[in-house]
């Protein structure tokens, strides 16, 4: 009996101090990752990733069976990378159904507005809101699969005073406008073209563009893969240093 309690200490001993190492082992790799598991030594050139993944949540929580990006978690980061003189490129990876018109359009402006080299990359989709994050930087790249969805802005649910509420929508839709127009060579003639189109959608209007077509539109600056985005910042970066 003595044997076996002796045992047991041991035993749950050995237990413990294997859990300390563990611990350990996981507070030091804790402490080598940053924001959205990005490493702190992040390559020779101090880019700084942001994703910007399934639904942009605004002022309302998402559902939670629902990929979201915060917006209140990206403002933060972006504003570290203005103020960071260690971060010299930005680069936003893209892959989001649109979400939060407000939120989406605050990121959008707040990209634009930092003075450090900036490459958006559109993996997957760049739909709705989506747009003008992905024109927000100094140069957007597409690959060939993934596609961006152009449609007025909507709502669901009960709305009083049809009138105001058009209104409101229209002015709305304007500022959307207006931004994607001075962010990217598209057209006004083209976007709104796209974007109330009537045989693109089958329950709503707007145009879906695949790869090359949203670079055809004006919208995108070229189609390409993660390699030829980064080496389009890393580019831009190295102009950047020069002319300081």
């Amino acid at each position: 009996m003595d044997y076996k309690f002796s045992y047991n200490i041991k035993q749950n001993e050995t237990s413990k101090k294997d859990n300390s190492n563990n611990n350990k082992d996981q507070d030091t790799e804790n402490e080598n990752i940053k924001d959205f598991g990005i490493p702190n030594s992040i390559g020779k050139n101090n880019i700084q990733f942001i994703s910007l993944i399934g639904e942009i949540e605004g002022h309302f929580v998402a559902h939670s069976d629902k990929k979201a990006t915060k917006y209140e978690h990206i403002i933060p980061i972006l504003i570290n990378s203005q103020q960071d003189p260690a971060i010299e490129g930005i680069f936003i990876i893209l892959n989001t159904m649109g979400g939060d018109v407000e939120a989406g359009l605050a990121l959008s402006e707040l990209i634009h507005g930092i003075n450090k080299p900036k490459v958006s990359l559109v993996l997957g989709g760049g739909h709705s809101i989506g747009v003008p994050l992905a024109t927000s930087t100094d140069f957007s790249v597409i690959v060939p699969s993934a596609t961006m969805t152009i449609h007025p802005i909507r709502t669901t649910g009960l709305v009083i005073n049809g009138p105001q509420t058009y209104r409101y929508f229209q002015k709305m839709q304007q500022r959307i406008n207006e931004f994607i127009l001075r962010t990217s060579n598209i057209t006004e003639k083209t976007l709104l073209d796209l974007m109330y189109a009537s045989d693109q959608l089958a329950n709503d209007i707007g145009t879906i563009l695949v790869g090359n077509e949203a670079v055809d539109n004006g919208l995108i600056d070229a189609v390409g893969d993660f390699s030829f985005a980064i080496s389009k910042l890393k580019n831009l970066i190295k102009t950047n240093n020069e002319n300081q």
